[in-house]
């Protein structure tokens, strides 16, 4: 399917450069000629998709989930990784509505609501309910329904209340916002409504069963946040028809992040990514220091940025599998077993958990500046691997959807040690009795690192504004992020 959906890209790009782009599709395509067949439709809602790519490099949204949390960082290492304080601001909750990652995220997002609405009114130009739309159509509107569910459900999440536009051709110059409660509640309407026209496909790069049950559990187990009102039980029930559809936890913790993880069993929902076709899955780059090329035979030299911090690095046992397979510490070789040296500080190339100032300038050593923080390598970084990587990125998987039902029990006042142990003990980590939300919240950090769940957790947990290493506590306005100063700026009415 990731090749399909690549090649569907490819494909809608050629479209697109022959084809005067004043043209409407909905204008030149009667809905009874085209599409014929479930692949034609597949290939006209690829658009839908299309901001994701963005997700974890320029659109802002992994660096908001990671970068505002306790476990990732990114410090400025004498006159490199600076920016003008576009990451310390991150960091230590300082953002404002012009700061890049908090004003890139909001474009992404409505560029794919907007694709959604105009192609539900191509399929469904009288706004007919799914059950009297023909089959295909129905499930085709479905799908984008469920997708526009997504982007909402990350809007509300991340900026609290926000337009709410469900059309195209009738859609307001100047929306107003809508409150963060009454989305959710559409939302989750939308999508108990939706769901029942999905067939049983197994796609892990498009909507499916197993993605839009997912959503929901999300969306449930955040309700508290969301709406004010806990929906804990309605979570559980929404990871349980996750759980029947028969994915499967991988054996080894580290399986599903392989450069070849299109097919992993534990993957529900992700990003595409490929270092040809597909660019935006860069992260290894952040984090590498300039000389791990000769680690990796990489052709290119990484950034030398992006650490996990040390009180997050300290989380994991010696035993656990994750922590030598997610990180890089101590001495670093080629590929070929000999050591590396950086040749600017003039010693060997050894990484040391401890990072002794987010800030640090020339009174540090060269080997703090350029040395600091164990690196990342959580997603395999293949020997060749070039700028960008081909592995995919999971947004839903199995150990997530686990790790929510165990948290819904708990907070339910029930055991929800079936749920979590199977992680544990895949990492080589002993059972837990009676798991408590501290276990809960200490496990998603260790397994779901550096896969944008951070920000959410801590939110939900009631422990995002506490303070840690060099970041204070902050204000409990800090849950959001404002709508930026762009946007306000063409519509006044955001302002309000």
């Amino acid at each position: 399917m990731k090749r399909i959906l690549l090649a569907s890209v490819a494909l809608l790009m050629a479209f697109a450069s022959c084809t005067d782009l004043d043209d409407r599709l909905d204008d030149k395509i009667p809905i009874d000629k085209f599409p014929e067949n479930d692949d034609q439709a597949a290939l006209m809602i690829v658009p839908v998709y299309r901001p994701m790519q963005d997700f974890l490099d320029w659109g802002g949204w992994w660096f908001c989930q990671e970068l505002t949390s306790d476990e990732v960082v990114c410090p400025t290492r004498h006159t490199d990784w600076d920016d003008g304080g576009k990451w310390r601001v991150l960091y230590q909750h300082t953002w404002d509505n012009k700061t890049e990652a908090v004003a890139s995220m909001w474009s992404r997002f409505y560029n794919g609501i907007v694709e959604a609405n105009r192609l539900i009114e191509v399929f469904n130009p009288e706004n007919a309910d799914l059950s009297a739309l023909e089959e295909g159509a129905a499930k085709t509107v479905a799908k984008l329904k469920i997708m526009r569910a997504f982007y909402y459900y990350l809007l509300i999440d991340n900026y609290g209340d926000v337009p709410y536009v469900t059309t195209f051709k009738n859609a307001e110059q100047k929306p107003s916002k809508t409150p963060r409660a009454t989305i959710f509640q559409n939302i989750v309407q939308e999508l108990t409504e939706s769901i029942p026209y999905l067939d049983n496909s197994t796609s892990k790069t498009s909507v499916t069963k197993g993605m839009a049950w997912s959503l929901l559990a999300k969306l449930y187990l955040n309700a508290e946040v969301y709406s004010g009102t806990p929906m804990w039980k309605d979570a559980e029930n929404a990871c349980d028809s996750v759980l029947a559809l028969g994915y499967s936890l991988e054996a080894d913790p580290l399986a599903p992040f392989i450069t070849n993880n299109q097919n992993s069993p534990e993957n529900i929902f992700t990003i595409p990514y490929d270092e040809d076709t597909y660019h935006g899955f860069n992260l290894h780059m952040r984090t590498l220091h300039y000389n791990n090329n000769l680690t990796f035979d990489m052709s290119v030299g990484p950034w030398n940025g992006f650490a996990v911090t040390e009180q997050h690095y300290n989380t994991y046992s010696d035993n656990d599998k994750r922590k030598s397979g997610y990180f890089l510490v101590g001495q670093q070789y080629t590929s070929s077993g000999q050591p590396i040296t950086d040749e600017v500080a003039g010693t060997p190339l050894v990484f040391d958990p401890h990072i002794p100032a987010l800030v640090m300038d020339a009174s540090y050593t060269p080997q703090e500046i350029r040395m600091s923080g164990a690196r990342v390598k959580k997603f395999e970084i293949k020997l060749g691997a070039k700028d960008n990587l081909s592995n995919d990125f999971p947004i839903f998987r199995l150990a997530d959807i686990m790790l929510m039902k165990a948290e819904a029990r708990v907070r339910q006042g029930l055991n929800g040690d079936d749920w979590i142990n199977p992680i544990r003990e895949r990492a080589g980590l002993s059972a837990l009795t009676n798991a408590t939300l501290d276990d809960i919240l200490a496990e998603r950090g260790r397994e779901l690192f550096w896969e944008a769940h951070r920000r959410q957790d801590l939110i939900r947990f009631g422990k995002f504004n506490q303070a840690w290493w060099e970041k204070p506590a902050s204000d409990p306005s800090r849950k959001t992020f404002p709508i930026p100063q762009w946007v306000i700026d063409s519509n006044e009415n955001l302002a309000k």
